[in-house]
């Protein structure tokens, strides 16, 4: 995943809410259920929208209209528009409200957006229009976990899979003989190392905010179970609540004993990228996309070689596992249930038997699909790959059931605190307000 890409999503995510809010009502009316493999579509095309700044999943879809998919392009040409993100929702609800939606499409910028389209009979039920073509398999559990658990049914596809975890130099580790954590109170043990060996434990963008809500998320998921922030969602907990506020006092922990660094608050993604790139510091928490920066020889100045992979770890007693993988599916990719028919399947069945080898042969691109043939891969690489084949269960991130002002107050506020500016109790607090106010 390109992460100039990714980081513009989340901005734009932000941008496409009040769109999106803005007409899910009408859109919710304007529709009903559907039998989603009643092959009542009558396309001429394999019609597919997308936003213009994804530039990674059109070239995988070119690939397998040329080659293994060529016999079904005969039949039904793949035909690919883009629109600017910021405009997409509107189109969505546009589209929505006459039933003309693309056989293929960006399932908006918001969780909201994609249940209220499901709701409307609009999107296809991919759980059992793929059991049905039997390729159901073809998908990864913690994929299809990650999307039931984001947008309320299996309704996209996880064309991209990011996991998040923790890279770390593997060189530095083995030369002051650090272990991989496998405990949070390994890591802090491991960061202490780091600490008195000269080198910064930890590299983050305090800028973006995000990564440093992630670790609070984290260590929420690890301590408290997988339904922590379900919980607050909900209303059966908030962020105030003593064992919320501990979990980012664990964090703010971290950053008083400067192990993040100087000037946290105005390190943007990529300083922070770079710094770890460079050998600066020993750990970074991000996602798999940043495998695109790694693959870079020219800012890659520790080379991929040295570095390592190792999920979030356990919080000693805690109710999660490091088992439940930190993940997100991108910008969501979905199919019409209106435009559904036979050829459609025909499409939907090779790329679920083609999209997980030709995702990483193109793009370098880990997707939630299975690998079913040989592709040649670098080792870290092939790490993230087998982790995703591995991983049963996922969880989200600390704003992914929030709305855009919380998120933007977490984010925006997360520096502060870990800088130990604001305490873990009043920037808790200042995202609860933010939460209850929308």
């Amino acid at each position: 995943m390109n992460t100039w890409g990714t980081r513009r999503r989340r901005r734009s995510t932000i941008v496409g809410v009040g769109l999106a809010v803005a007409s899910l009502t009408t859109l919710a009316a304007c529709g009903g259920s559907s039998d989603s493999a009643s092959g009542e579509g009558d396309p001429e095309a394999f019609s597919f929208l997308i936003n213009s700044e994804n530039t990674n999943i059109p070239p995988v879809l070119e690939s397998l209209a040329a080659d293994q998919c060529s016999a079904e392009n005969d039949a039904l040409p793949l035909e690919i528009e883009t629109i600017p993100q910021t405009q997409l929702d509107q189109q969505l609800q546009l589209l929505a409200g006459q039933d003309a939606l693309p056989v293929s499409f960006a399932a908006g910028n918001t969780p909201e957006l994609v249940k209220t389209l499901d709701e409307a009979g609009q999107l296809l039920d991919f759980d059992e229009t793929l059991t049905d073509l039997g390729v159901i398999d073809d998908i990864s559990p913690a994929a299809i976990s990650t999307i039931e658990t984001l947008y309320g049914g299996f309704n996209v596809l996880p064309y991209q899979y990011n996991i998040e975890g923790f890279w770390y130099n593997t060189e530095l580790f083995d030369e002051l003989g650090i272990a991989v954590p496998t405990t949070w109170d390994e890591m802090v043990d491991a960061a202490e190392q780091l600490d008195a060996a000269g080198v910064q434990p930890f590299s983050a963008s305090g800028e973006q905010g995000w990564p440093l809500t992630r670790l609070v998320s984290g260590y929420l998921f690890r301590e408290l179970g997988p339904d922590a922030l379900q919980a607050v969602a909900d209303g059966d907990a908030a962020l105030t609540d003593p064992e919320y506020v501990g979990g980012a006092q664990a964090v703010a922990d971290l950053g008083e004993q400067g192990w993040f660094g100087q000037g946290l608050g105005s390190i943007d993604y990529d300083t922070a990228v770079n710094t770890f790139m460079s050998g600066d510091a020993g750990m970074l928490y991000m996602g798999s996309w940043v495998l695109s920066n790694f693959s870079d020889e020219d800012l890659n100045k520790i080379g991929n070689d040295s570095i390592g992979y190792f999920p979030f770890p356990d919080v000693e007693g805690g109710a999660g596992s490091a088992e439940q993988t930190p993940a997100n599916v991108g910008l969501p990719m979905t199919f019409s249930a209106k435009q559904y028919n036979s050829e459609v399947g025909d499409w939907l069945t090779c790329i679920s038997e083609n999209w997980g080898a030709a995702a990483l042969e193109v793009q370098d691109m880990v997707s939630g699909f299975t690998v079913n043939s040989d592709v040649e891969l670098d080792p870290l690489t092939r790490e993230v790959s087998d982790q995703v084949a591995a991983a049963d269960s996922s969880v989200l991130w600390f704003e992914a059931l929030f709305g855009a002002q919380a998120t933007n107050v977490g984010q925006t506020n997360a520096a502060s605190f870990v800088s130990g500016n604001t305490s873990a109790e009043d920037f808790m607090s200042t995202v609860q307000s933010a939460l209850d106010s929308e």
